[in-house]
C-alpha cells in the first residue's frame, strides 16, 4: 500500500469511527508521515523541471514584462489582460474576464477539480506603478538581465513589475507546469484572480467581488504580493496593514509675495504646514493625535510569540541603508505591528535648483496612515479632523473662497484618498497551520511567520466579502526597488517562488482537514 492509499484509508476510518480523538491522532500522524515522505521527492522533481526549462520560463516572463501596465493606460492594460488570458488558457484553465464599468478587467482562471476538496484562490495584480524613464538605468519595459547569467541565483531581472507583481503570476503558472510535468495533481482545487488596478488603490475591486461572488467562492485566499523577509527566508504573513491617505493644504496670500517686502507680515503656508505636521507625529514615530491608539487591538499570545521569533534584521538594514538612528522603540518587526503616519512629500513655492525668494500662496503635505486592527479609515478621518478643529483650524474639502480665507485666520483643506481597513487571520487557526506545514514541506524550518505585512494589500476586501481566511505569501527579494526606479527580481527568488507554490499546491490538501 503506498502512502496516498494509507492516507486515504485513515480518512475513511476517521469518517466511520466514533472514537474521534484516537483516530484524529492517527490521521494527523499519517498526514505528517505522508508529507515528509512525499515532499522531498516532489521538491526534487520540481527543481529538476525548473533547471531544465529556465530559458523558456524567463522568455515568457520577459514577454509579459514588456507590456506597459499602468492602470490608467487602458489600451495596454487590456493587452496585459489578453496576454494573461492566453497564458492561462494555454495551461488548460477556464478563463473569464470580470468587468464593471470604467475598470480594467479582473482575470479569473479556474482549474476544475474534486468538489469534495478545499478550494484555494491565489490573488496577484498585473498592473504596476508609474515610471519616470529618466530615473531608470534602462528602459523599464525592456526586461534586462544583470549578472552572470540565468544559472547564477544572484542575477537580477530589471523591469517594471518584475518584483511587484508579475513575478507572482509567472511563478504560480510555472508551478502548475511543473506539477503537470511530474504528474502530481494539485491537492486542492485552484482558482487564480489577477487584478489590473491594485496600484491605483483597487477602487473597483469591491464591486467586482460583489458582482461575481458565486464564481469566486473559496475556502482560502492567498495574497501573492510583497517581499520575502530581509534575511532572505520565505515568509507567510497573516494580515496586512490598512491604509488611508490625506492631502493637507495650508494657505497664505492669494498670490506669491516678495519675501523681503512682505516677510514677517504675510503668513507663510509652508511654515504653517510644518507646525501642523509637528503636532501630528514626533520624530520618534509616535502619533500625537489624541485617542489615535485607542482602537488598536493587542496582539494575541501566538502573534506575540511570532514577533519574538522573527529574525532581527535591524543591524543589517541600518548598515545597508546608512541609518545613523531608527525611529520608534523596538525592532522593525515590532514597529510594523503598530499604526504609522508617514509624510510622503511637501509641495509649495515651486521646485528646482533656482529658488524664488517669495512667500507662496499655498503648501500641501501628502500623508499616508498605515492602520492595524481594529482601526478603520473612518475612525482615523474623524480623529484627525476633530484634533485639527480643536487646534483652531477651519477645515474645508475644496479650495476655500476669498470670503472664507478672510474670515478664518487658520484654514486647512483636507482631501482624503481611497483607503481600506487592516486585516489579520489567526496564526493558530487550522487553515493557517495547514499552510505553514505545506510551506515548510518546501523550506524546512526556514520560514518566517509574521502577523502583519508592513505594507497594505486588499486582503480586507476579500475577508469582508467572503468571510474566509486570507493569508499572504510574498516571494520577491526585499531589495527589489518596489514602486521605484530600477525595480528588479533576483532569479533565486523566481526559482524559489516556483518551488514554494508548487509544493503548496501539491501538499496543502494533505495537511488541511
Amino acid at each position: 500500500m503506498n502512502h496516498r492509499q494509507t492516507y486515504t484509508l485513515a480518512v475513511s476510518t476517521l469518517r466511520r469511527s466514533k472514537t474521534l480523538g484516537v483516530v484524529s491522532v492517527l490521521l494527523l500522524g499519517t498526514a505528517v508521515l505522508f508529507g515528509q515522505q512525499t515532499s522531498s521527492n516532489l521538491n526534487h522533481l520540481v527543481a529538476s523541471y525548473v533547471a531544465q526549462h529556465r530559458q523558456e520560463i524567463l522568455r515568457e516572463f520577459e514577454d509579459f514584462l514588456a507590456i506597459p501596465n499602468l492602470a490608467s493606460d487602458s489600451a495596454n492594460i487590456q493587452k496585459n489582460a489578453d496576454a494573461l488570458a492566453a497564458m492561462l488558457q494555454k495551461r488548460g484553465l477556464q478563463v473569464q474576464m470580470l468587468r464593471v464599468e470604467n475598470a480594467p478587467p479582473v482575470v479569473l482562471a479556474v482549474l476544475q477539480g474534486d468538489p469534495s476538496r478545499h478550494t484555494v484562490t491565489f490573488y496577484a495584480h498585473y498592473d504596476g506603478q508609474p515610471i519616470n524613464k529618466a530615473d531608470w538605468k534602462q528602459d523599464p519595459w525592456l526586461p534586462t538581465l544583470v549578472g552572470n547569467g540565468i544559472n547564477d541565483p544572484e542575477t537580477r531581472l530589471y523591469a517594471r513589475s518584475s518584483g511587484d507583481d508579475k513575478n507572482s503570476i509567472l511563478e504560480l503558472l510555472t508551478a502548475l507546469d511543473a506539477l503537470n510535468a511530474v504528474h502530481v495533481p494539485p491537492s486542492v482545487n485552484l482558482k487564480f484572480l489577477f487584478e489590473g488596478e491594485e496600484e491605483a488603490g483597487s477602487p473597483h475591486l469591491d464591486a467586482i467581488l460583489a458582482k461575481y461572488a458565486p464564481l469566486l467562492a473559496s475556502d482560502l485566499w492567498v495574497i501573492c504580493d510583497g517581499p520575502t523577509n530581509q534575511n532572505g527566508e520565505a515568509q507567510l504573513v497573516f494580515g496586512s496593514r490598512g491604509v488611508v491617505t490625506a492631502q493637507i493644504t495650508a494657505f497664505g496670500p492669494n498670490r506669491p509675495l516678495h519675501s523681503g517686502h512682505y516677510g514677517n507680515w504675510a503668513p507663510n503656508p509652508i511654515v504653517e504646514l510644518a507646525q501642523v505636521i509637528s503636532r501630528l507625529r514626533s520624530s520618534d514615530a509616535e502619533i500625537s493625535i489624541p485617542h489615535f491608539y485607542d482602537p488598536v487591538r493587542p496582539l494575541t499570545a501566538t502573534e506575540q510569540a511570532a514577533v519574538k521569533a522573527a529574525p532581527n534584521v535591524d543591524q543589517q538594514l541600518e548598515t545597508e541603508l546608512g541609518l545613523g538612528r531608527i525611529e520608534g522603540h523596538g525592532t522593525l518587526t515590532e514597529q510594523i505591528m503598530k499604526p504609522g503616519l508617514n509624510l510622503d512629500r511637501i509641495e509649495g513655492g515651486g521646485s528646482g535648483p533656482n529658488a524664488a525668494n517669495a512667500i507662496p500662496s499655498s503648501a500641501t503635505a501628502y500623508i499616508d496612515f498605515r492602520l492595524v486592527p481594529n482601526q478603520t479609515p473612518d475612525i482615523v478621518k474623524k480623529l484627525l479632523e476633530d484634533y485639527l478643529r480643536g487646534q483652531g483650524y477651519f477645515l474645508v474639502g475644496k479650495n476655500p473662497s476669498m470670503e472664507e480665507r478672510r474670515q478664518h485666520p487658520g484654514i486647512l483643506q483636507i482631501v482624503w484618498g481611497a483607503g481600506y481597513p487592516p486585516q489579520r487571520t489567526a496564526i493558530d487557526a487550522p487553515v493557517s497551520q495547514a499552510l505553514i506545514a505545506a510551506a515548510k514541506s518546501v523550506t524546512g524550518n526556514s520560514l518566517v511567520l509574521l502577523p502583519t505585512l508592513g505594507g497594505s494589500t486588499p486582503s480586507f476586501t476579500f475577508e469582508q466579502q467572503f468571510k474566509k481566511p486570507v493569508i499572504g505569501l510574498p516571494t520577491a527579494n526585499y531589495d527589489n526597488n518596489q514602486h521605484a526606479a530600477n525595480e528588479n527580481l533576483k532569479l533565486k527568488n523566481l526559482w524559489d517562488g516556483i518551488a514554494l507554490f508548487a509544493g503548496i499546491m501539491g501538499t496543502l490538501g494533505e495537511y488541511w482537514h
